[in-house]
């Protein structure tokens, strides 16, 4: 997809099994645009079916990671029917990060706000440079940050979560860290490093665990423990049908390297 300027508004790398979107606004602050969310939404379909992949990681360009919707965007038509369709899209893109099999990392840097700041909560992992800031900053323009505010309280403490979406004052990557946005912080010369290591570390595991996995977290997250433990004795139960689970399992009993896990 390309912006006016025909420029990509979104870019993809793969290198070993690990495929990047870099969201490509870096003039606009990675703005989330409908063109942006539309290129995201179509690569993240893409890969959900790719099996060579086996992890995404979320970047930006620029001077920030996201700076939450294109606020122009936005209000060169603010109708009724314009703005259900924009955050329809927006939250559909949103779902699809959970939903595709493959762990989503975001890869953090200068600043992550409202949509911005929901990106970083939607995705499964997140590692970010310690200098980077957070904010579910729309209340300070009179716009709660309603959207953003289904993925952030479903990472942090009622009480750090409600003190953000009411303040819209920014917190720091340690606080972020500390209130469970973040997994990781590092020094901004560390950043790629780190995000490789991890994704890496996941790429390695059985690609039918981890889909099997990150499926039944969030589904069971939902649920009440009865219905968890239902849920999660299924999955473990057709887990332990796949090839690969059994031939690790024997490896480990047998003192033996593990073997080559399969596409999923």
């Amino acid at each position: 997809m390309t912006n006016s300027q025909n420029e990509q508004v979104l870019l993809r790398s793969d290198d070993q099994g690990i495929a990047t979107l870099t969201l490509n606004r870096g003039n606009k602050f990675n703005a989330l645009s409908r063109e942006l969310m539309t290129a995201v939404q179509t690569e993240l379909d893409a890969i959900a079916e790719d099996s060579s992949v086996r992890v995404v990681v979320i970047a930006g360009a620029g001077k920030a990671f996201c700076a939450g919707h294109d606020l122009t965007e936005m209000r060169a038509d603010p109708s009724p029917e314009a703005m259900a369709v924009f955050f329809q899209q927006c939250s559909r893109m949103m779902m699809t990060l959970t939903e595709i099999p493959q762990p989503v990392i975001a890869r953090v840097h200068g600043m992550a706000t409202a949509a911005g700041c929901q990106l970083v909560a939607q995705c499964d992992l997140a590692v970010t440079v310690d200098d980077a800031t957070f904010a579910t900053s729309g209340i300070n323009v009179g716009l709660f940050c309603s959207t953003p505010m289904v993925a952030v309280t479903r990472n942090l403490p009622r009480k750090q979560a409600m003190e953000m979406l009411m303040t819209g004052e920014f917190i720091d990557a340690q606080t972020a860290r500390q209130y469970g946005l973040v997994n990781r912080v590092v020094p901004a010369d560390q950043l790629d490093a780190a995000v490789a290591e991890l994704a890496g570390t996941i790429a390695a595991k059985s690609p039918v665990a981890v889909a099997h996995g990150k499926q039944l977290f969030y589904k069971q997250l939902e649920s009440g423990i009865e219905g968890a433990y239902e849920q999660a004795a299924c999955v473990i139960s057709a887990n332990m049908q796949d090839a690969d689970t059994r031939a690790g399992i024997d490896a480990f009993v047998q003192k033996k390297p593990m073997p080559e896990w399969s596409d999923r």
